[in-house]
Parts: C-alpha cells; structure tokens; sequence
C-alpha cells in the first residue's frame, strides 16, 4: 500500500509541478520533456528488463541443476543453525535458505547480475511456504529489506565509473563505502527483528558476524598498498574466480550425482524467461513515475530547498550537492548511477560532492525496485511494512555517508 501512494504522488506531484510551470511562469518546455520522459522511461525500463533476460535465464538454469543435485539442500542445511535464527518460519533444509544464501553472496561481492535470479529464485521458494499468497511473509521481509539494505564488500562498478572519470585514486570511496552500507544493513536487520521480535543476541548470529568481520578485515590486507590498477585488477580477478568457480562446482556437482545437467539446466532456463516477462509491468511503472517526477523539477526543487533549510540552521550544506543520488537511489539504480555521473560532470570527480556521491551510490539499493520486481515476480500485493523498515536502512545508509565522508574527504 506504501509504495501504491508513493508511485501516485511520484505522477501527481510531477504533473502539478508541470502545470504550475505552464500557467504561472509561461514555461511551454516542461510539460513536453515529461511526456517524452514516460516514453523514454517505459522503452529503458523494457529493455532494462530485456537485457536482464539472458542473465536471468542463465542463473536460473544453473540454480535448478544446483537444486536437482542437492546442492542447494545441502547449503541450506549447513546454514540451517544461523539462517533460521534470522528466519524462524523457513524449516531447516528447505531449498529457500540456501537461494537466500547465495543471494546475499552475490550482493555482497558486488555480482549484480548474478544476485538479482538468485533473489527472484529465492522469492519463489519462499511464496510455496507463503499462506497467504497475496500478502508478503515475515521471511519474505527480513530477505527483502536485508537485500534493499545493498551491502556490498567489492563496490566494482563504482570503482570503474570513477576510474573512468579521471580520479586520482578510483579506490579511495573503498572504506567510507563499506562502512556505511554495513551501517545501513545493521539498522535494516535491527529494525526487521525488533518487528518480528526476533533475538539477534544468540550465538549462532554473532559467529556469523564476526565471520563477515574477519572476511572483510582479510580483504583490506589483501589490498593494503597496491596501486589503484592492481585493486582493480585483484577485484577483477577474484569476481571472475568467484563466478566461474561457481558455474564449474555447480556443473561438477550434477556430474558427481550423474544427473542430466544439460537437461536440467534447460529447464531451469525456461522459468527465467517467463520470470523476466512477468516483471517488465514492475519496471515501466517505477520507472516512468520516476521520470515524470524528474522532468517537472520537483526534484530540484525539493533540492534547492533542502540546502536553504540547512544554511537557516546553521549547519554546513556542502553535501547537499549530492542529494539527488540519494533520492533517486530508492527509486531508480540508472536514474541514481546519472545523477552520480551528473556530479562528477559538475563538481569534480575527486571533489567532496564527487565523493559523496560515489559513497551514497554505492551505500544502498535501489528499494522500490527491488520490492517491485520482487514481490511482483510472485503476485505479492500487500507488503506489510517492508517499505516502511527497507526505507529506514536507506536513510541509515544515507547519513552514514554523509558522516563518513565528511571523515574521509572533508
């Protein structure tokens, strides 16, 4: 229901914007630009998807071989003593721990497109222990808002946009990044338990965290005085092990239970089609709200007055400059990805603001979108208060940012 009123406001509000442009300041540009925006909106979003399809079909042929092998069983039954602290309603073993598991890997080394079918497989697996199919489940909450809460240990992409833009050092968003998307994810999983009281001080979930620290103190040493093209490189490298590893253990694997893997890839391959389908409405409808919402200037708007309300309290505006990304990136990962460009283009790519938003880019997920494409890829209508707890990770991960990076490049 939240995002039903916040998709509408997204299309009145810019329509508004619009018409008082046309009427009172005579500006006959706007209204023009927001109608090409839904058109231009709706064929991204559709080719966003089309584009999807292939990776989409790929991951999910591999993930039903992973599946028919049991495999997948097996990792969900290793996991089993901590994944069901965190989800109580998945029993032990079931197929949908170890989806959830490989999900939030992919997320957390920055493998997007591997990520996204292996969450879309994981929503699958949990709607068959939905009982009410129409309405999002606690399991299916805490997987989303953890998801929409981005945290990533390898930001790649980000890394190479601004190694693309001429930095000095592509690699210096590294640690202000990690630390605020692992702030955004903490207060996502805090904010989800204390809603479904669930008791994060156990055993099982500390060993898992202090497991995620060590792996994370580990990748700082690796990288600890290489150059920025070495990090690159090393990053390169290790996600490319990573994926290739995966793809090979996983075809090992079926060969091992000598099963048909060709045949089950195939027709795990099948559903990933027919998933991408059923998701494209999702993507036009965020999108073109997103556009229309742009083109008006209610987004600049609500920018320009954000910094005048800061400067009146007499505290310092300089990251304001970056606010668009944190707006967009709810909404929109393309949408946040140019307003990023949009700053190192007007500010410097080395600049505070440049920072700031390479930070801000990399500290969350796109929420709307993810709660869009995931829950509409099962049917889910009602989504309880998933975007309500995933909107408090973002703006946790917002702030945490900003604090950071007025630390790091201030």
């Amino acid at each position: 229901m939240a995002l039903n009123y916040i998709w509408i406001g997204l299309f009145l509000i810019g329509i508004l914007f619009g018409v008082v442009k046309l009427v009172f300041f005579g500006d006959t540009n706007t209204l023009p630009l927001m109608m090409d925006s839904t058109f231009k909106m709706s064929t991204e979003a559709f080719e966003m998807t089309l584009g999807l399809t292939g990776t989409l079909t790929f991951w999910m042929g591999m993930m039903k071989v992973a599946e028919d092998s049991g495999l997948v069983q097996r990792i969900a039954k290793f996991l089993s003593p901590i994944l069901t602290k965190l989800f109580p309603d998945i029993p032990k073993g079931h197929p949908a721990l170890g989806s959830i598991f490989m999900n939030y890997s992919a997320n957390m080394l920055g493998l997007d497109n591997a990520a996204t079918p292996i969450g879309l497989k994981a929503m699958q697996e949990l709607q068959t222990l939905n009982t009410n199919k129409d309405t999002a489940s606690n399991s299916m909450i805490m997987f989303l808002v953890l998801n929409t809460s981005g945290l990533t240990i390898i930001p790649v992409s980000i890394m190479a946009y601004r190694s693309r833009y001429g930095a000095v050092d592509p690699t210096d968003v590294f640690i202000p990044m990690l630390l605020a998307t692992m702030f955004s994810s903490v207060i996502g999983l805090l904010a989800v338990s204390i809603r479904q009281r669930i008791n994060l001080f156990n055993k099982a979930i500390l060993l898992a965290l202090l497991t995620i620290g060590v792996l994370v103190a580990g990748l700082f040493t690796a990288i600890y005085g290489l150059s920025t093209t070495e990090v690159q490189g090393f990053c390169r490298v290790m996600t490319s092990c990573i994926i290739l590893g995966v793809i090979g253990f996983f075809v090992v694997y079926g060969m091992k239970k000598k099963m048909n893997v060709y045949s089950s890839f195939i027709e795990g391959a099948k559903g990933g089609f027919q998933v991408a389908v059923s998701i494209i409405p999702y993507c036009v409808a965020i999108l073109a709200a997103v556009g229309i919402f742009r083109e008006s200037g209610a987004l600049l708007l609500m920018m320009e007055g954000l910094e005048k309300g800061v400067e009146t309290l007499g505290f310092n505006s300089d990251w304001v400059g970056a606010l668009p990304v944190a707006l967009m990136k709810p909404l929109s990962g393309p949408g946040a990805r140019g307003m990023m460009l949009q700053a190192f283009d007007t500010y410097g790519v080395d600049s505070f603001i440049g920072h700031l938003s390479s930070v801000l880019q990399g500290c969350t997920d796109t929420t709307f979108y993810i709660l869009a494409v995931y829950f509409g890829s099962v049917g889910i209508r009602k989504y309880r208060y998933a975007v309500s707890c995933g909107l408090l990770a973002d703006v946790a991960g917002m702030v945490g940012a900003v604090i950071f990076s007025y630390i790091f490049f201030a």
